[in-house]
């Protein structure tokens, strides 16, 4: 028996980012998922996490990697302490870090633990790299 991969997976989504009336590049162009975005490639995926990240920064103020998880896996939906313990051992930040959303390391890290959370399965470094040249590339 062949092991289903998980939702974010499937849908090149691996920060599984709710559909909203947004337009994401890389958007696969029918939507068949009624709750989550789809994308053509997980690097598209990628790209969208991050750039949601950098958007929690300079819309609402996220600074730390508690105020970004606390933003991105809300306690109404999560265990939010978890998650944020969870992020914290995969990246080595701890929760009062303020990520540079500008420095593509600490970017990559972010978003593969974030991936790693949603999906329960280690992210593919090399496609959250891919997402960043893509971040780094175009705007959304």
């Amino acid at each position: 028996m062949t092991k289903r991969l998980p939702r974010g997976l499937r849908n090149c989504n691996p920060g599984n980012i709710r559909t909203t009336r947004d337009r994401w590049q890389g958007m696969r162009p029918e939507q068949t998922d009624p709750e989550f975005f789809q994308f053509e490639t997980m690097a598209w995926g990628y790209r969208a996490l991050m750039r949601t990240l950098q958007n929690y920064r300079l819309r609402h103020g996220c600074r730390t990697v508690a105020d970004f998880i606390g933003r991105w896996a809300p306690p109404t939906e999560n265990d939010t302490a978890a998650y944020i313990r969870t992020v914290c051992n995969d990246t080595g930040f701890t929760p009062d870090k303020e990520p540079d959303i500008t420095d593509q390391w600490q970017m990559v890290q972010l978003a593969a633990a974030i991936s790693h959370v949603e999906n329960g399965e280690p992210a593919d470094f090399a496609e959250v790299h891919k997402g960043w040249e893509l971040l780094t590339k175009s705007e959304r």
